[in-house]
């Protein structure tokens, strides 16, 4: 399973409910990524999407507890154990946890590949992502050229767990 996400210095991801960000380049990439694959994320990251819609052109998988929450045009499951059991019907490769918070932190121990965006720059910040960069269990395996979106330096890393 992959994992895609954009953090700045301090592993920071976002701030009252909003990405830090958003760099044009980034979106792109997100979009390059995830089309015609399966993304998994949680309530509140749905809520941050245009008129709070899933994504178009991918399987949507939402990870919420509340067993009154339905969202058409996307599978919604309640717990790890059921969401792990529906990822069986998809090939593990096209799998892309996306948000927020608790649901990376919830399945990163799932994940092999992380698609980190990382920007140079430390922005207030009230969520925060696992810092990779100090887990041993996982290394930088592809890393693109610096880039610049306006003054605001930022880098496509790819990490695997060893």
């Amino acid at each position: 399973m992959n994992l895609i996400v954009a953090v700045d210095n301090n592993w920071a991801i976002g701030n009252k409910r909003r990405l830090l960000v958003s760099i044009p380049n980034d979106m792109k990439h997100f979009r390059e990524e995830t089309t015609g694959k399966v993304v998994v994320f949680g309530r509140r990251t749905l809520e941050t999407f245009p008129q709070a819609q899933p994504l178009k052109n991918r399987t949507n998988i939402i990870l919420s507890a509340n067993p009154n929450f339905k969202v058409k045009d996307a599978i919604v499951v309640r717990s790890v154990e059921e969401l792990l059991e529906e990822l069986k019907n998809y090939d593990d490769e096209d799998v892309y946890v996306i948000g927020g918070d608790s649901v990376y932190r919830q399945l990163l121990p799932y994940c092999n590949v992380a698609h980190v965006t990382k920007i140079d720059h430390e922005y207030e910040a009230d969520t925060y992502f696992p810092n990779l960069d100090q887990d041993p269990a996982w290394t930088i395996t592809a890393e693109s050229d610096e880039q610049t979106y306006f003054d605001l330096p930022y880098q496509f890393l790819k990490y695997e767990r060893i």
